[in-house]
């Protein structure tokens, strides 16, 4: 008898625990509108639609680790492009005292990136971001697949490999 209870419980948990799995959604960008640095404004779900696999490198001119990260991305990055067809999308959350500094810091720096402004932090908040660096990876079908806070040497090569598991059938 105990047997038989202990199965039909086990059996139970089992479908619920399938039923969970199956009805988890993707999670995707949300609907912020941030600005080009030309002053136009840009809806950020507009970049999981462009059918290839994105960055998202929220950093800000006063973080060191943000640089760092942002510049040992770029000696791999042209790189990246041609094997994995992506696009970094880099979104400052410096506040509108620091903004003027951000063009300066993209262009001493040399970053092709699309470079994106959260004045605000109305997309930081809306992605949980509290401390910069914070990377985000988006499949091609605008899905949010792998997260990364902070900023250690070398973790552009997990972030690699991460992009390499969605080219894989």
């Amino acid at each position: 008898m105990r047997l038989l209870l202990l199965s039909s419980l086990l059996f139970v948990f089992a479908i619920a625990a399938n039923a969970n799995d199956s009805t988890k959604q993707k999670q995707t960008l949300p609907s912020v509108m941030v600005k080009k640095m030309d002053g136009t404004q840009v809806n950020i779900q507009d970049y999981g639609k462009t059918g290839k696999i994105t960055i998202i490198s929220f950093w800000a001119t006063w973080c060191g680790p943000c640089i760092k990260e942002l510049n040992n991305i770029l000696d791999v990055y042209e790189d990246w492009q041609k094997k994995y067809g992506c696009e970094l999308v880099a979104v400052t959350i410096d506040d509108s005292r620091n903004v003027p500094k951000v063009k300066p810091t993209v262009n001493a720096y040399g970053w092709p990136y699309t470079i994106l402004l959260d004045e605000n932090k109305d997309l930081a908040r809306a992605m949980n971001v509290n401390n910069p660096p914070q990377t985000v990876l988006i499949d091609q079908k605008g899905n949010i697949v792998y997260v990364h806070n902070g900023y250690t040497e070398g973790v552009e090569l997990e972030l690699e490999a991460e992009m390499k598991k969605l080219l894989q059938p």
